[in-house]
């Protein structure tokens, strides 16, 4: 049972919270608190919390400052309550650590089957490194452990062709772990970097003129029709797919393809067909498989595939189920993927 704990000033919003995760299978509405100061005492006075589910604007203490001093403290992820009106203050929070973020309602009367699907998929996935820990399947991380190994015997000569363009996907922890990419990208890329982040309609801009600030090349949250340069950063935009074929950048919105738009392995397919062998694919911290199929086309086509250790993701879902199709060229961790990257586009 995951045993929550609700931290949001408005009553109204406490008692519909509670009362949705009451109806979720395995999870439990732990207690409340009405504000950032009350949930940090309340953590302090009871270790059998599993999750925060907090608000960001808050009286007394405000959710950041309640953030900071939870991860100082705890290791108990927290996801993020935030309006839309916060998208700013929503990225500083992923990169202070939240382990990722929902966006308020809009109409708290009648909230939408897919929103508390989202809630409740969110929530569950903040357990799976602790889950994994906890219950490890032996024999199938030995068997990644060995096919790890052997791949981390190979060298970069076979990155020593040419690269062309890198493409990068993730989802929960993604914001942090692509912060800390884009902090160690060269002042100049050589090729264009095309990012998928799950993240919703509203948000992507500020996480773009983030990434922007911390980066050498340029970053943009990418737009229809807009053509493909190198040094910049292309990132996908919330509620839309992106390919490329190497020319221009493409959206759509076609269905959600693993309950997310947009998708990681609608870039990587369109990314294979349009770079072949002059791919270079990094997968990152994210629940679910995206990005593992994607990965099979980038390696049929002779692209190169990096994935993110199960040691240094949030979780750790995209990058096992890229590893466990056997078409990943190497397994690191994210100062080392950060570090490669730096040499592949410079």
């Amino acid at each position: 049972m995951i045993r929550v704990l609700i931290v949001d000033d408005s009553a109204f919003m406490r008692k519909v919270i509670t009362d949705l995760l009451k109806k979720m299978n395995g999870v439990e509405p732990a207690d409340i608190a009405r504000n950032g100061k009350a949930a940090v005492d309340y953590l302090a006075a009871h270790d059998d919390i599993d999750l925060v589910l907090m608000d960001i604007e808050m009286p007394i203490m405000n959710g950041i400052e309640a953030l900071k001093q939870i991860k100082q403290k705890y290791s108990t992820p927290v996801i993020m309550l935030s309006a839309l009106s916060n998208k700013e203050i929503t990225i500083e929070a992923l990169e202070l650590g939240a382990t990722d973020f929902v966006t308020k309602p809009v109409n708290l009367t009648a909230i939408e089957r897919d929103w508390t699907r989202d809630l409740e998929r969110k929530i569950k996935g903040s357990q799976m490194k602790k889950n994994e820990r906890l219950h490890p399947t032996i024999e199938r991380d030995k068997k990644l452990r060995r096919e790890v190994a052997l791949k981390e015997k190979k060298t970069d000569v076979e990155l020593n062709r040419g690269v062309h363009a890198l493409v990068i996907g993730s989802s929960t922890g993604g914001p942090r772990s692509l912060l800390t990419v884009a902090k160690a990208l060269p002042r100049k890329s050589k090729v264009p970097i095309f990012i998928v982040q799950h993240m919703p309609k509203g948000f992507t801009k500020s996480f773009a003129e983030r990434l922007d600030a911390e980066c050498g090349p340029h970053v943009v949250e990418a737009q229809d029709g807009m053509m493909v340069e190198p040094n910049t950063v292309y990132l996908a935009p919330g509620d839309y797919h992106m390919t490329t074929d190497g020319i221009k950048i493409y959206l759509n919105q076609e269905p959600k393809l693993h309950g997310t738009r947009p998708a990681v392995d609608y870039l990587f397919k369109s990314a294979a067909k349009a770079y072949h062998k002059y791919l270079v694919a990094v997968i990152l911290t994210g629940m679910g498989h995206d990005g593992a199929d994607g990965m099979v086309e980038i390696a049929k086509n002779g692209g190169y595939n990096f994935a993110q250790n199960k040691e240094t993701c949030v979780v750790f879902g995209m990058p096992r189920a890229a590893i466990e199709k056997d078409v990943v060229n190497e397994v690191l961790g994210l100062d080392e993927i950060a570090t490669k990257v730096n040499r592949i586009v410079r």
